[in-house]
């Protein structure tokens, strides 16, 4: 029987914040899904696969026993792994459906919350779908100046992960320099470095812990932009942990903790630094993320995930404390991590970033920042090395 290699289907994504096994394991499922992968079709072996994709061998490995687990493959020892002979195809596309429906239902919901109208948000999307069409099919080039030369010097276009101290210094930006204009884009720490590396973007924010080295941000930048000069800025030092009710009825102390059943996780969304660490404590603790009640939902802010804690959705979530002080809610810290901000080089002159940097610096700034909850500032505006 030939065995079905399928060079397109799976692939790896560096800047995904999902667990590479968790790739494959969701990739192989909508193949079946979609029909792309037929019953009694032979899959390549472990060590075979490992070594197209770039990955350990015993990652491909834990990602065929969960889908043996769940009925889709099967293994028959010297005649190797198959899709099931009567995978349930139906179960399957309606787990699909029923994930691209959450995330549609809490994009249109946010939107609408914001005062937009139906025809509004169809025409964004609309729009949106069609620039990405574009920039799938003519990518630009890394760093690429044209992207941020259609911008006057005057504007500045932040992507990357949410974070309430951001929030302030645009505040404070636009109160100082009316004369500037501060866009931000609350994509996760990846999709924001991401957006810089293509001219997408001026300035990134990230808090991308490096599992090897512990180290943040510093390791993954010097992967990404390779031989690429970048100025790295600290915002500050953080918490991050649990956002729970008032009085932590659930009594959650750990990350390990999330595995209770019947517990309701609230998530952020793929690629965001929030996500990256979670997976990472779980990892640790031996706990596969889809066994989480939650594990799949989106939640694109860390407000956003306390206001679904605050209003009964949610038993508890992942985020800031001052996320969840803002919202009267439990915070159990768990993680200390900084938060860096990242811009080209050769932008350190360009008048939004020079604004921005010396609002950094400045002691009004650091007390507001202080005033969230959850903040050390005492190396906010510090330049790092790469």
């Amino acid at each position: 029987m030939q065995i079905c290699h399928l060079p397109t289907m799976l692939t790896i994504h560096l800047t995904s914040g999902s667990p590479e096994y968790a790739q494959i394991v969701e990739q192989i499922r909508l193949a079946v899904a979609r029909g792309e992968l037929r019953p009694g079709e032979r899959l390549e072996p472990v060590r075979e696969l490992a070594g197209r994709l770039g990955v350990n061998p015993s990652t491909t490995a834990r990602a065929y026993r969960e889908l043996e687990q769940a009925g889709v493959i099967e293994t028959h020892g010297r005649r190797g792994t198959h899709v099931a002979q009567a995978p349930d195809v139906k179960a399957l596309a309606d787990l699909r459906a029923t994930r691209l429906r959450g995330l549609a239902e809490r994009a249109v919901v946010g939107a609408l919350a914001q005062g937009y109208t139906p025809e509004e948000i169809e025409a964004a999307l609309g729009l949106q779908l069609a620039a990405w069409r574009e920039r799938r099919a003519h990518p630009p080039h890394p760093l690429a100046p044209e992207g941020r030369g259609r911008r006057s010097a005057e504007q500045c276009v932040f992507a990357g992960s949410h974070d309430l101290a951001l929030e302030a210094l645009w505040a404070q930006a636009r109160r100082v320099r009316p004369d500037l204009s501060f866009a931000a884009s609350y994509v996760g720490s990846l999709d924001g470095l991401s957006a810089l590396l293509h001219g997408e973007a001026d300035l990134a924010g990230a808090h991308i812990l490096d599992e090897e080295t512990g180290e943040y941000n510093t390791p993954i930048l010097r992967r990404l932009f390779l031989g690429q000069r970048l100025c790295v800025v600290t915002l500050a030092e953080r918490e991050q942990g649990l956002i729970v009710p008032r009085g932590n009825p659930r009594g959650l102390h750990t990350w390990a903790d999330l595995a209770q059943p019947g517990l309701r996780f609230v998530n952020r969304q793929p690629g965001s630094g929030t996500r990256t660490l979670l997976d990472y404590h779980l990892r640790q603790a031996g706990i596969a993320g889809p066994a989480i009640m939650g594990y799949m939902t989106s939640a694109a802010t860390h407000l956003a995930v306390a206001a679904e804690i605050a209003e009964g959705c949610g038993d508890v979530g992942a985020g800031l404390y001052a996320a969840a002080r803002a919202h009267g809610l439990t915070f159990v810290p768990l993680a200390r991590e900084r938060y860096d901000l990242t811009f080209p080089a050769e932008d350190r002159a360009r008048v939004t970033i020079s604004a921005l940097l010396d609002l950094l610096a400045s002691r009004e700034f650091r007390a507001v920042v202080a005033e969230l909850g959850g903040y050390d500032t005492a190396r906010t505006g510090q330049e790092l090395s790469l």
